[in-house]
């Protein structure tokens, strides 16, 4: 299992967030974050991101 991960390149614009399905991406410290357990691995917080911030684990 590849769960995606947010990157520092994160401008924590929030696009990720709207388009996860299961809305398991929440506002973190300093960038937006994934939680990896409930990563179903569709790829549509990668796909919406317009800074390509979050990639594959």
């Amino acid at each position: 299992m590849m769960a995606y991960k947010i990157t520092s390149a994160c401008v924590s614009c929030g696009t990720c967030a709207d388009t996860c399905p299961l809305s398991i991406i929440t506002q973190g410290d300093e960038t937006y974050v994934i939680d990896a357990d409930q990563c179903i691995e569709c790829g549509s917080c990668a796909d919406a991101c317009p800074v390509g911030a979050i990639e594959q684990e």
